[in-house]
């Protein structure tokens, strides 16, 4: 059985994180909630570190969490890590994340033989309320 048709555990999910990101995206701490084939959620812990004025996460970390839980979803999708890289990343911010940790739901939206595309949505794990809005579009480096 390959791992695609096994899918990926949290666990091997957890490892990828530690495997291949950047160390700084690594010093986010990003746990995987959820993985299926299509989807990944991961949670990022509230850290003062990552904050502005207010105790708001920064818009530049939870673009970079969507990010990434786009890139775990490609990785479940995949059925583990193939080399793809970044064409199109947008982001729509609508309410701030305060004083909570954010929840980073990622979801395949399509995946061709070279292209991938995502969204992602990120809420306050309290409040749940949906805080910011991400597609990215992906390309299968051969």
């Amino acid at each position: 059985m390959t791992p695609f048709e096994r899918g990926l555990s949290p666990a091997e999910t957890q490892a990828l994180l530690g495997e291949i990101f950047a160390p700084w995206v690594q010093e986010l701490n990003l746990q995987v909630d959820d993985i299926t084939p299509q989807s990944a959620r991961l949670r990022m812990p509230f850290d003062v570190r990552l904050c502005r004025v207010g105790g708001m996460i920064c818009g530049q970390a939870l673009l970079t969490g969507a990010d990434t839980a786009m890139v775990i979803a490609i990785c479940a999708a995949l059925g583990g890590f193939k080399p793809f890289t970044t064409v199109d990343l947008t982001v729509n911010y609508m309410r701030p994340i305060a004083n909570e940790d954010a929840l980073l739901t990622a979801k395949i939206m399509r995946q061709g033989r070279t292209m991938i595309f995502c969204n992602a949505e990120v809420t306050g794990a309290d409040n749940k309320k949906l805080s910011a809005f991400s597609t990215g579009t992906y390309a299968l480096v051969e």
